[in-house]
């Protein structure tokens, strides 16, 4: 489905595959100018900013380490230069995820995890409020996980770090609505992208059979709720966790 999202401006961090591909797609089929974020992977980047060009949108890309203060703001001025002030951010990036019992953590893990999901929104959040306040309008969608209701053993590093994102956004919801500002979380289940294609096919398979609809999602999936989210169609939702796994989760 498409959303009008005409003239407004859209970063997305880790934009270059996976999820943050499938995003940028569905912005840019909506009408949005694309701000694609990436870290290293350039190609990759280019091939999402090609395709939404390809299909008749606004795209570009952008490097930048979203976890570093220095870079945030040079990347939130490039974009702005390029695009004028950003309308739609939508907070990603994430790190190669790598399960630990308990005993085998370290606290660099939770800090790994908490730069990601916590400073790195904090960052981009701050670059980009001064102009959505002044200009009484705005989207800020945090990209969380269905993990953080499920209890996810071996895992609690991420589980801690989303659910920190989930706190993040409830509370800038209550803070910045007086300004229509809106801010809201898409929960993904587990959406085989590249970071899964290693993953054993018996363990989506068994993931499969106990989602109520019986089967795994697709990038597109996360693509059109954050599309959603971002349109006027959604101007009064705040302060919510979407969840898009087919039923895994009912709270």
């Amino acid at each position: 489905m498409d959303y009008n999202l005409e003239n407004k401006v859209a970063l997305v961090t880790g934009g270059s595959r996976g999820l943050g591909a499938a995003i940028c797609r569905a912005l840019g089929n909506s009408g949005a100018k694309v701000a694609v974020n990436y870290f290293s992977r350039m190609e990759e980047a280019k091939s999402v900013q090609e395709e939404i060009v390809q299909g008749g949108g606004i795209a570009e890309i952008f490097q930048g380490d979203v976890t570093k203060e220095v870079e945030v703001k040079k990347l939130c001025e490039s974009v702005t230069t390029c695009f004028g002030p950003i309308d739609i951010l939508v907070l990603n990036a994430t790190l190669i995820h790598v399960h630990k019992p308990i005993e085998d953590l370290v606290w660099q893990d939770m800090v790994d995890h908490f730069e990601f999901f916590v400073k790195s929104p904090l960052l981009l959040a701050q670059q980009v409020l001064p102009s959505m306040k002044q200009r009484k309008q705005g989207r800020i969608i945090n990209i969380g996980s269905e993990v953080f209701e499920r209890g996810i053993p071996r895992f609690s590093h991420y589980v801690a770090a989303k659910g920190a994102q989930l706190g993040l956004t409830r509370s800038w919801a209550n803070e910045l609505g007086e300004y229509q500002i809106t801010v809201n979380l898409v929960a993904p289940g587990w959406i085989p992208t590249e970071m899964h294609d290693n993953d054993p096919e018996e363990m989506k398979l068994d993931y499969a059979e106990n989602v109520p609809l019986k089967r795994m999602g697709a990038p597109s999936d996360i693509g059109e709720m954050v599309a959603f989210l971002a349109s006027d169609a959604a101007k009064f939702i705040t302060g919510q966790r979407m969840t898009v796994n087919g039923g895994n989760t009912m709270v």
